[in-house]
């Protein structure tokens, strides 16, 4: 696993929310660990955040969805000393000064739903968190004030996002890497 410092990071205007969105592309956040807390209006998440590596050049292919296995067999075990190329890690999330939160193409009730997060979105005024399958939560602010930090320590994955067709708008759903992903990293420790 890789010696990084956990992430703690202030975003307090438009371009600083566009760090904190490239950071969180790729995260898995269930509904579950998604909450509006009104009467301190605060809005907070927490996302099992991909650690995209350094030096994208020198990314080491890796299956972007676990290896189908035939029906009836047992999953194979890797006992190579090959490592996971990647990594994964919890990250804490807060907006404040959160005046309404609007949710579309999911319901906030269904707390089993884990979602890709592709991007946020950000204005002086509102902030657009846009997940695959056309998914949206959309904060309005009185004025950007976020705050991200890492929770614990990464855990390696030989899974990475695949990001074919998944920003084109045409699906309705994750792709089938997505949802094995989310299946098998949302847990994360």
């Amino acid at each position: 696993m890789s010696e990084t410092a956990p992430l703690k990071l202030r975003a307090l205007d438009p371009e600083d929310m566009d760090v904190i969105a490239a950071l969180l592309q790729d995260a898995l956040v269930p509904l579950a660990d998604m909450a509006f807390l009104a009467k301190e209006k605060r809005f907070v998440m927490v996302a099992n955040r991909f650690q995209w590596p350094k030096d994208q050049a020198a990314e080491t292919p890796a299956p972007s969805q676990p290896v189908e296995m035939p029906e009836g067999e047992d999953a194979a075990f890797d006992d190579s000393d090959n490592s996971p190329p990647f990594e994964r890690v919890n990250s804490g999330i807060c907006f404040d000064k959160v005046e309404r939160v609007r949710f579309r193409g999911m319901s906030p009730a269904d707390k089993d739903e884990i979602l890709s997060l592709l991007t946020i979105t950000s204005e002086p005024r509102s902030i657009t968190l846009l997940f695959s399958g056309d998914a949206a939560v959309r904060l309005e602010i009185a004025s950007v004030h976020c705050h991200l930090e890492d929770l614990g320590r990464p855990w390696p994955t030989r899974w990475r996002p695949d990001h074919d067709g998944a920003h084109d708008g045409a699906s309705d759903s994750p792709g089938d890497g997505d949802k094995a992903e989310a299946q098998s990293e949302s847990s994360g420790n």
